[in-house]
C-alpha cells in the first residue's frame, strides 16, 4: 500500500488492513518520496492510497466495502 499520514483515506485503509490482520507492505510517500512515482504508475493517477494486491490487480482510494470484498476473494 502506498501512502502517506496526512491521508485520510490511506489511514482508513490501514486501520481496516490491520484490523483484518493483513500482513502488507506500506510504503510511506512522506519518507519515500521518489515512490510516489511509482503509485502513480500503477494507478495512472495521483490520488492515494494505493493498495496493490498479489495477483497484480490494485484499487486506488477503495471504500472499505470495495476493499473488505477484495480481500474476502483473495482469501477464498
Amino acid at each position: 500500500m502506498y501512502g502517506a499520514a496526512w491521508c485520510g483515506d490511506c489511514r482508513r485503509s490501514k486501520r481496516l488492513l490491520d484490523g483484518r490482520g493483513v500482513d502488507y507492505e506500506y510504503v510511506d510517500l512522506e519518507v519515500h518520496v521518489e515512490a510516489a512515482d511509482i503509485a502513480k504508475s500503477i494507478s495512472g493517477r495521483t490520488n492515494i492510497p494505493v493498495v496493490v494486491f498479489p495477483d497484480g490487480t490494485h484499487f486506488t482510494e477503495p471504500t472499505d466495502e470495495e476493499l473488505g470484498a477484495k480481500l474476502d476473494a483473495v482469501a477464498a
